[in-house]
């Protein structure tokens, strides 16, 4: 049976770095080039969709995400399979159609339990795409915990061997580590890592620049979560910060930074500072917790207590801020304002860069032809109007304006 080949139009789109006006084509869930199904296919469109103005993105991608809409993925062990799918379809809402679930430092017990459980899902009506987990932990620097268990962290006291031994025998279903470069044996472990296709963060960490570009050096590509669990910018040793305009960097190497662009994360004048020094690192990141989507109260971030209230995430008792409660769309639509910078770096941060600091950009993050037909519809605001993944619509904002869709009748 044929694949409908389906037709945008009346829209504008973000390709190659440009917002166009220019109608955008999918066929079988991938974007298409339409020359080809003029001249040598002489077919056109089964369905043509009037996008009535709307600006078309490729779907936002989150590479850390702990929870939401009640479910925290550190916590939740004998639940994670429905969790996963709770929090999957609930990210459809604010245009994500794709995401690490992130798992908080836990014990070895907790890894092998759960780490299993979570695999590489392809997205569909019923959610998200899952590309992966992203573990925030262990092997992180007890002084900069944060939010995490002190009685859970770990060192590589077996080198590479740690990996497997804390996280199990299905660690291969991470995607992204956050660990701390200053930890004993970690070039060992960084370079088994990434051999394994795995994106190594360097976070929650006391290190200094020279040690983040060692790092670096050795394959780590990300830095978790900028400004946040790690030593504060100092003139002579600007520490991780560095990293974003470091003169060590090798050839042909782009250092990805998370950042959390909520308001409350990090000031206004910091997320200027990152996007000015390193705009084409910048990835926004949610590091949403159980209560995204819900209302203030009392929640969990792992075993540790979570107070949420005036859109702030803290350990219940403490100042410690502990994940966040802000959708991806608000993030964006946070960053182009704080920042200034165009609509496309916005979206980029959202989109290209997240697929490109997890080595997916050849099917992720664009809207270039071959890439997943993974969409969010937005109005001239950001604001999410529809979420499409394989160009099927999974999500439609219920007061946004709605779509005009023919069926073609062929003869």
């Amino acid at each position: 049976m044929k694949s409908d080949i389906i037709q945008f139009h009346n829209c504008f789109i973000l390709r190659d770095g440009q917002i166009i006006k220019e109608d955008l084509w999918t066929c079988e869930g991938k974007i298409v080039d339409p020359e080809p199904i003029f001249f040598d296919k002489k077919d056109y469109a089964d369905i043509k969709i009037d996008c009535q103005g709307l600006l078309i993105a490729p779907g936002y991608i989150d590479l850390q995400v702990n929870g939401g809409f009640g479910v925290d993925f550190s916590r939740d062990s004998e639940t994670i399979d429905q969790g996963l799918e709770v929090v999957a379809k609930g990210l459809l809402v604010y245009g994500t159609t794709s995401f690490c679930p992130t798992l908080v430092t836990s014990s070895p017990e907790f890894y092998h339990q759960v780490v299993g459980k979570i695999k590489k899902t392809p997205g569909s009506s019923k959610g998200a795409e899952i590309l992966g987990i992203h573990v925030e932990g262990p092997f992180i620097n007890n002084d900069k915990k944060g939010a995490h268990e002190k009685k859970f962290i770990h060192k590589f006291n077996h080198g590479a061997n740690s990996i497997e031994e804390v996280y199990g025998k299905d660690w291969r279903n991470i995607s992204m580590v956050t660990l701390a470069p200053e930890l004993e044996n970690s070039t060992e472990a960084i370079k088994h890592l990434t051999s394994n296709g795995v994106t190594v963060s360097l976070g929650h960490s006391m290190g200094s620049l020279v040690q983040g570009e060692e790092a670096v050096r050795n394959g780590a590509s990300f830095i978790t979560h900028l400004f946040n669990a790690m030593l504060p910018f100092h003139h002579r040793d600007p520490g991780l910060i560095g990293l974003l305009a470091s003169s060590k960097i090798p050839p042909g190497t782009t250092v990805y930074y998370g950042i959390i662009a909520d308001g409350i994360h990090t000031h206004p004048a910091a997320l200027r500072i990152a996007y000015r020094t390193h705009p084409k690192g910048l990835v926004l990141v949610t590091d949403a917790i159980s209560a995204l989507g819900l209302e203030p109260g009392q929640y969990k971030l792992g075993y540790q207590d979570v107070e949420v209230k005036e859109n702030c995430a803290m350990l219940s008792g403490t100042t410690t801020l502990c994940g966040a409660i802000a959708s991806m769309d608000k993030c964006v639509r946070h960053l182009k304002r704080a920042t200034e910078c165009s609509t496309v770096e916005a979206l980029e941060a959202a989109t290209l860069h997240p697929a490109c600091a997890l080595g997916i950009q050849d099917r992720k993050g664009s809207l270039l032809f071959g890439r997943d037909a993974d969409l969010v519809m937005l109005d001239h605001e950001l604001n999410v109007v529809s979420t499409w993944i394989a160009s099927e619509r999974v999500y439609q904002n219920p007061v946004a304006l709605e779509l005009i869709v023919q069926r073609v009748t062929k003869i």
